[in-house]
């Protein structure tokens, strides 16, 4: 391991024992503030398509092993992509959301199936010697989602993409409550049995606030930043609503942080956005003074990274 100060930031070579033995001494009050608290994760298909899942998983198992209740919500815009291509078809765009039609809708259950089954492989996995070993994480998944179409707006028929209605809190919460980590694709249902294409960051946003959760984090190509590129670590809802009115974030960036801003103003916890590209940044941003990503609360900032 690589440490920058007292931070530690690569998983490459063994640390010193003097230097591991100070961080996880200091990782001690988060694992103890954050046994049995409910934390919402979510990120885009880009993440799972990527070639350091495997490693995010690993991580999602720590988290689960050291007891909070996990929830993953997974979007799929990649994977449906590629699925658009693969039968010569051509996605189509609105602001920024997808105009899901029939033919588009069968590739987003295919790749929403498909997706399904490599995440819950990789949270199956058990191997000797791994981040994994000894690990019996069990797995849920389904209709928790109500879903209702977003319908026709400024002229344009979006279809069978929708929004999200209703988050069925009671079945998810049996299933944290008997220890198994939840997943939650990007898919919602109408009560007449119709399937909708839903934006992951909503989702997110809807499942934290639902269950009343104590932290969503947001997997985003890039969390806030100054002029310098140095990472904004801490910001207050005002401060990162001024941040949105100033513009130049990323489009992924400003999605998430929006959906950020409103699962606050409804009561969630906190919120982080932390780099997708970063290996081990949600563990990173978790259990490290500074953290890694931006943190943002309903609160003034006034030493918040001491708040778990």
């Amino acid at each position: 391991m690589v440490y920058v100060g007292d931070t530690l930031h690569a998983m490459s070579n063994s640390p010193k024992p003097a230097q591991f033995v100070r961080w996880f001494r200091e990782a001690a009050p988060y694992v103890h503030g954050f046994r049995g608290r409910t934390f919402v994760v979510g990120f885009s298909g880009e993440v799972v398509a990527g070639r350091g899942f495997a490693n995010l998983v690993h991580d999602f198992n720590l988290l689960a092993a050291l007891g909070i209740r996990l929830v993953l919500v997974h979007g799929a815009r990649a994977e449906i992509e590629a699925e658009l291509k693969a039968k010569g078809l051509r996605s189509r765009y609105a602001k920024g959301l997808r105009i899901t039609d029939t033919a588009a809708l069968t590739c987003v259950k295919e790749a929403a199936g498909v997706l399904r089954v490599e995440i819950e492989a990789l949270l199956s996995q058990g191997l000797p010697n791994s981040p994994m070993a000894g690990s019996q994480i069990r797995v849920a998944s389904g209709n928790f989602i109500t879903a209702q179409p977003i319908g026709v707006v400024k002229g344009i028929d979006y279809q069978f993409t929708g929004s999200v209605r209703k988050v069925d809190t009671i079945a998810i919460a049996r299933r944290l409550d008997a220890g198994e980590v939840v997943v939650v694709p990007h898919i919602g249902y109408s009560p007449t049995g119709e399937v909708f294409n839903l934006a992951w960051e909503g989702v997110a946003e809807s499942v934290a606030v639902a269950l009343k959760a104590d932290k969503l984090l947001l997997l985003t190509d890039r969390p806030p930043a100054d002029r310098r590129g140095n990472v904004l670590h801490e910001q207050s809802a005002r401060s990162a609503e001024a941040l949105l009115k100033k513009g130049g974030l990323s489009p992924e960036t400003t999605r998430t942080l929006k959906r950020a801003l409103r699962a606050l103003g409804a009561g969630v916890g906190r919120v982080h956005l932390v780099s997708r590209l970063t290996d081990g940044a949600t563990l990173l941003e978790l259990f490290t003074h500074s953290g890694v990503g931006t943190m943002i609360t309903a609160d003034a900032v006034e030493q918040l990274r001491i708040a778990l």
